[in-house]
């Protein structure tokens, strides 16, 4: 009879698991909106097939083995592992700490939202020695609902951020810098940087009361309609022709950072960890609703 599988067996199991999920991020971004639309298969006629007699087994052939910690490790599954071995390690890494609970979900994409886009401004600002003005990214691109508070590892940041994004820095008015905040909104994709003050019509529509920036200082800016202002966002969303955000498109300066976002993430909690911070989920009103709360919100009022 067979007995618990041994640290053999899981160890191939956990090593096929984590070189598939490594090969998941190489994969080229696509059906990142979450109104992607399944494909439809298509039905063939079933084809006419000979008789077939039922398969016999024959016992005299057959044996068993008893599947514990005396079973030898294979040489030859262990020789095809070794390559993975060091990235699968990697991904086990704790990189940092989280206090209290990320979730996705609500405007901005819920407190998980928050925590990756003050992530892209993070590493914006560490990587170009700038501040930047705004953080924009897609809902669609979390692949992860939630994280529970504990350990951060490498390999949640794989799972949350599969797709090879790269960070890019554009350049908006500030007129422009309202009509993406405006989209963002509507579609109730994160961001970081801006204090939205919204209402919602009798359609259920949001649309913008007032939106102000937070300057590094935590101070309020005004959005000066003609006004520069920098951006940093993902490439996916100005490589969309006719996406909901093809309005990144129009700015005359696009700057690549040379990192994924999934990448910067990683760097982003090392950087907290060092610093002895940990990882907070927060609301901190950067949507704010005129008026009562619909059930649906997720942040404070």
């Amino acid at each position: 009879m067979l007995k618990t599988p041994n640290s053999n067996f899981w160890k191939i199991f956990r090593y096929v698991f984590s070189i598939c999920l490594l090969m998941s991020s190489s994969a080229v971004v696509f059906a990142q909106s979450t109104g992607a639309k399944p494909a439809t298969a298509m039905t063939a006629a079933p084809a006419k097939t000979a008789p077939t007699r039922s398969a016999t087994i024959d016992s005299s052939k057959t044996s068993q083995a008893v599947i514990d910690p005396s079973l030898p490790d294979d040489p030859a599954v262990l020789k095809m592992l070794e390559p993975y071995s060091g990235k699968v390690r990697a991904l086990d890494v704790v990189i940092g700490r989280l206090d209290g609970e990320l979730r996705k979900g609500g405007y901005g994409g819920g407190t998980l939202g928050n925590f990756v886009t003050d992530g892209m401004r993070a590493q914006g600002r560490a990587r170009l020695g700038v501040s930047f003005d705004l953080a924009v990214s897609n809902s669609g691109g979390l692949r992860k609902n939630s994280f529970a508070p504990g350990d951060l590892h490498v390999r949640d940041m794989y799972e949350l951020l599969p797709f090879e994004n790269a960070l890019i820095e554009v350049e908006l008015t500030g007129d422009q810098l309202m009509k993406v905040l405006q989209i963002g909104l509507e579609n109730r994709e994160p961001q970081s940087g801006a204090r939205v003050k919204y209402k919602v019509d009798e359609n259920k529509k949001p649309s913008i009361v007032s939106a102000v920036l937070i300057g590094a200082d935590g101070r309020e800016k005004p959005i000066v309609p003609t006004e520069k202002y920098r951006v940093i966002t993902i490439d996916y969303l100005l490589s969309v022709a006719g996406g909901k955000f093809a309005i990144l498109q129009e700015s005359p300066v696009k700057k690549p950072l040379g990192v994924t976002i999934r990448d910067a993430m990683i760097d982003y909690i090392k950087s907290e960890t060092a610093a002895g911070r940990t990882i907070k989920a927060k609301f901190d009103g950067r949507f704010r609703r005129e008026g009562p709360p619909a059930a649906d919100d997720k942040e404070p009022q």
